[in-house]
């Protein structure tokens, strides 16, 4: 148990030991002598978690590349003065060969892992070294997170090889470059029929040996959600009914009774031990009285420890300790206080913030100016990944060399959004502008009456009793303490452009906005979508650049990055 529990906690601090990464050998030019022969690496259980674990150490050395190839090239974050020239580069849509963000090496890197893993299972389950759950829920595991990988490629790169093989060597590598190409279209036919084949699509049975908990840590949020995972490439193919289906399964896993778990409630007036946008209570009308710490309301979201409220929220995330590698990227990304103040929030997402209003009339949205940023010596410095690593309070390094931080990947907000997203293109405009602005209980008459997956029950009454699963759904402005717009125009349009504006009042830094941005310029044909956000916040900057980086973007041969090695 001792050799297991220390294997499992390399895995939480992605310390990249032997036993952890023995699956992936084959990308390690130079053997240690003292490594286990290929044939004593798969020999049970054990073994197949350090191949899962190793490839999920692997997968964290990508986190800063996700970063910034998500947001820089969207419309929210841009560079400071302190920035390189590849950081340069990707915000100006103007890459140049050598650039290491626009490398697809290293995602080539963990998918040769990943097919090593899945090939190394197959033989094990055929050695009877696995019994079938234990193969069945560890090869959905790694096949997912190979298909959540060719996503970010095919959003990035567009045309891109799909490997699938165990290659023998680290030089096969290399041969990628020149191997045939997916279109992107294929590509997400391709990893849907992926999932779709998937012999386990929940998550680690409690039971499994993966799932346990090490310093704090519980690991089974390590691991990808695959039905988020299936449900997304149904919103990238626009097959929206199967999408909610599968995002629908995701907001109800805490089952009947359960009113908070994935569920997006109201914050607690009394007490404010919630992870909503809130005030002390009867002082709302006082601005000095926001709940703004690391244990209480929206913010704590991002700084709490591992607990039943991070629970409600959190279905994805990773954690960077100080003592293992890789180290934290983020702090040297954001932080003007012990990092390389790289990256900041852009003067346009600033102002969309700004133009949000409080329904204590405060013009501004605190997901923004206080929470997701704020000013630190006359900057503004993205704050999401900073609150593991600042003091709460002077906003100084707790220590400069102690580097604890998460990567965030996915959380209620995204899978309320996503739902939204393809309940609005699926005829449910009501539903989906409810999820998103007030929440289930304003939709008149919302009891389940509606088909899968679009039966909510958000009733509640005293006489005669009724308390329905979603009636303290709060919908993702409610929590956050803002009116709603009025719906104009064309309803589906609308209700779709207010979801991709609001993920990114709420989502913003947690990568995601360049693929919101691409997956709706191109589901409506109309790259202006996409090239005048990018315009817009160019202007916002005065960067002289702006007209020539809007005509590029008009043109969707350029909104992929050059596959190049």
């Amino acid at each position: 148990m001792q050799i297991r529990v220390s294997i499992v906690y390399s895995a939480v601090c992605s310390v990249l030991l032997l036993a952890a990464l023995a699956s992936c050998k084959k990308l390690v030019e130079v053997e240690p002598k003292d490594e286990l022969d290929e044939k004593n690496m798969y020999r049970n259980v054990f073994d197949a978690d350090a191949a899962v674990i190793g490839v999920y150490g692997k997968f964290m050395g990508l986190a800063e590349q996700y970063i910034v190839l998500n947001e820089l090239r969207g419309d929210l974050t841009t560079v400071t003065a302190t920035a390189d020239a590849n950081l340069q580069q990707i915000d100006a849509h103007k890459v140049q060969d050598g650039n290491p963000y626009a490398s697809p090496k290293p995602f080539y890197e963990v998918i040769l892992n990943c097919n090593d893993v899945l090939h190394n299972l197959g033989i094990m389950l055929a050695d009877k070294k696995l019994k079938v759950e234990e193969y069945n829920m560890r090869y959905s595991d790694i096949a997912t997170l190979r298909c959540w990988l060719y996503l970010q490629l095919g959003i990035h790169f567009g045309k891109v090889p799909y490997v699938t093989d165990d290659i023998a060597d680290v030089s096969a590598l290399d041969a990628i470059r020149n191997l045939p190409r997916f279109e992107f279209n294929q590509l997400l036919d391709t990893l849907t029929r992926q999932m779709e084949s998937l012999p386990y699509m929940q998550p680690y049975a409690s039971s499994a040996s993966l799932v346990t908990t090490v310093d704090g840590y519980v690991t089974n949020k390590f691991f990808i959600n695959k039905q988020i995972m299936e449900g997304q490439l149904y919103l990238w193919k626009g097959d929206y009914r199967k999408a909610a289906i599968a995002f629908k399964t995701v907001m109800e896993v805490g089952g009947t009774g359960d009113l908070n778990t994935n569920r997006i409630t109201y914050g607690s007036k009394a007490d404010n031990n919630d992870i909503a946008v809130g005030y002390i209570r009867f002082r709302e009308w006082d601005e000095n009285m926001l709940v703004d710490n690391n244990s209480q309301g929206w913010r704590s979201i991002f700084a709490r420890s591992e607990d039943k409220l991070f629970n409600y929220e959190w279905i994805w995330y990773l954690p960077f300790n100080k003592s293992f590698k890789p180290v934290d990227p983020f702090i040297n990304l954001f932080s003007n206080k012990g990092g390389s103040y790289l990256l900041k929030p852009s003067q346009y997402a600033i102002d969309k913030w700004n133009s949000q209003v409080q329904k204590n009339d405060f013009t501004y949205d605190a997901r923004g100016k206080v929470f997701s940023w704020r000013m630190l010596n006359n900057q503004p410095v993205i704050m999401k990944y900073l609150y593991n690593y600042l003091d709460e309070k002077s906003f100084a390094p707790v220590n400069v060399f102690e580097k604890n931080g998460k990567w965030f990947l996915y959380r209620a907000a995204s899978l309320h959004l996503d739902f939204a997203e393809a309940a609005n293109r699926d005829a449910h405009q009501s539903l989906a502008y409810a999820l998103v602005n007030q929440g289930l209980p304003t939709v008149a008459n919302m009891i389940p009456t509606e088909g899968t997956p679009y039966n909510f029950d958000a009733r509640k009454s005293d006489n005669p009793k009724i308390v329905g699963d979603w009636c303290a759904n709060a919908g993702i402005r409610g929590r956050a303490n803002l009116y709603s717009p009025a719906v104009t125009g064309d309803s589906t349009l609308f209700i779709e452009d207010q979801v991709i504006g609001e993920a990114g009042l709420e989502l913003a830094y947690e990568g995601r906005r360049w693929p919101d941005l691409l997956r709706i310029a191109l589901r409506r044909n109309d790259p202006a979508f996409l090239a005048d956000k990018i315009y817009n916040k160019l202007v916002a900057e005065h960067n002289p650049a702006a007209a020539d980086v809007r005509a590029r973007l008009m043109n969707k041969e350029n909104w992929y990055l050059p596959f190049r090695w």
